[in-house]
């Protein structure tokens, strides 16, 4: 894709960011996402929020907040009832209401296959933009959301997924980051966010160590993952995207040599609507966990940020 060169052109395509970022003046800048898939889940009103619940994350990714959606609809027109589609609006407008932004208008699609989404605009002040580059060596990582949701929804499309698993991987995907967004956005002392979704742990932190020009090293013991998942993993229960999230970045990947294959893939599994991950200022990261535990988040320190010996890497220790 070609380069901008308009000045008003904050954030653009170049790092794999999140959403894209546009001056309107001074104090005001539009934040612009949009995210659409097919079903990971059987009951349409879920889906419709958990693909509603993924389009907004990346507006609380770049520290802003969301304006207004429009939905994003594929439809096999004639083969579904038209119930199922009324379902899938309404599980999105769900999540539309809970993260305070309406539902504006939308464009729809004859498709063989259903897909749901949404286009989202935010605003933020140009100078508190977060972005997926700018973590510093020193910096302590969070993930505010378990790994899994990638290998449970593979389970469920083989028939062999546990009952209490589903619920618990539909209970994830569906919650909105907002509180987690809003409180790292408010503290003032993250210098790089993103959230996890469909290049998994490693891909999305790979993503940050190259733009930031800096290392990562995550502790694997301390990556929080949805109970039972790893069982799965050692089952062969894991979706394609993950296996291939795993050979892309496998290159920068310093492993300890204690890992084996499934513990590896959990940390390249694709997710949906996963959680933030953020490079935090080590003398105010405790002050950042006790927010987000204030906001009814349940953050992990995964690792930290160091200077990249030669080539950016990730470093992730047993």
């Amino acid at each position: 894709m070609p380069r901008t060169d308009d000045p008003r052109a904050l954030v653009g395509h170049e790092t794999r960011d999140d959403a894209a970022v546009y001056r309107l003046s001074d104090s005001e800048a539009v934040v612009e996402t949009v995210d659409f898939f097919t079903p990971v889940v059987d009951d349409p009103f879920t889906f419709g929020r958990i693909a509603a619940a993924n389009a907004f994350s990346d507006i609380w990714a770049m520290g802003a907040r969301p304006l207004f959606a429009l939905n994003l609809v594929g439809f096999p027109a004639g083969k579904l009832p038209w119930e199922v589609l009324g379902e899938i609006l309404r599980g999105g407008a769900d999540a539309a209401a809970e993260a305070g932004a309406p539902i504006l208008g939308g464009h729809s699609i004859d498709d063989p296959e259903p897909k749901y989404g949404m286009a989202v605009t935010g605003l933020v002040h140009p100078e508190r933009i977060l972005r997926n580059v700018g973590a510093r060596p020193g910096d302590r990582l969070l993930l505010t959301k378990p790994l899994g949701s990638g290998i449970v929804t593979t389970a469920i499309k083989r028939g062999i997924a546990d009952p209490a698993l589903v619920d618990r991987t539909v209970g994830v995907m569906a919650a909105l980051n907002k509180a987690a967004g809003e409180a790292l956005a408010a503290s003032g002392a993250v210098h790089a966010l993103t959230d996890v979704t469909g290049f998994g742990l490693l891909g999305h932190a790979w993503e940050m160590a190259e733009g930031s020009r800096v290392s990562l090293r995550l502790r694997a013991p301390a990556v929080p993952v949805l109970d039972g998942v790893r069982a799965l993993a050692a089952r062969d229960v894991v979706p394609g995207g993950t296996r291939a999230n795993l050979a892309w970045v496998g290159p920068h990947v310093r492993w300890d040599a204690a890992l084996d294959a499934p513990a590896r893939l959990v940390l390249a599994d694709a997710q949906t609507n996963g959680g933030l991950l953020a490079a935090v200022q080590p003398d105010r990261f405790e002050a950042v966990l006790e927010a987000l535990q204030r906001a009814g988040v349940q953050p992990a320190a995964i690792g930290e940020v160091v200077a990249a010996a030669g080539e950016a890497h990730i470093e992730v220790t047993g």
